[in-house]
């Protein structure tokens, strides 16, 4: 029996796959149009490593990568003093970095549907399973006599 003639299990499956390569276009949009560029290190180190998930899709691994300094872009922190400075920046020092939120905005976005749709997914599965459980013909089927 399914609703809607949709297989959860499938739906996740669809789902999962395509959440990589759906970040990594995200990522690279986003540095492209907030100029994260300057020598194009950053936007070619975006890579989704894999994805490891049980039979059922019910658990997940998704991994991608990028160069670590681009997270100090995002958060607009870095190396803001010309080299040979003393350490002092007290008065008069001004972070000449702006915050590029290239990787936060869209990931935890991104981590949020996807918590949002496997609680769907998976509700309309046990409410499956449920159902053809407490289907009447399966139930006549496996009373032993």
């Amino acid at each position: 029996m399914q609703m809607n003639g949709s297989n959860p299990q499938q739906e996740r499956e669809k789902y999962v796959k395509a959440f990589n390569s759906t970040m990594i276009k995200i990522w690279q949009e986003q540095i492209s149009l907030l100029g994260v560029i300057d020598t194009g290190a950053l936007y070619r180190s975006v890579v989704a490593l894999g994805m490891n998930a049980d039979g059922k899709y019910t658990s997940v691994t998704l991994s991608q990568s990028f160069n670590t300094y681009g997270l100090f872009v995002d958060y607009g922190t870095g190396s803001n003093t010309p080299r040979g400075n003393s350490g002092d920046l007290g008065e008069g020092f001004t972070n000449r970095r702006k915050r590029k939120r290239w990787f936060s905005r869209k990931y935890f976005a991104s981590v949020h549907n996807i918590q949002e749709f496997f609680a769907d997914n998976l509700g309309k599965d046990c409410c499956l399973t449920i159902a053809q459980a407490l289907n009447p013909d399966t139930m006549r089927k496996n009373v032993t006599l």
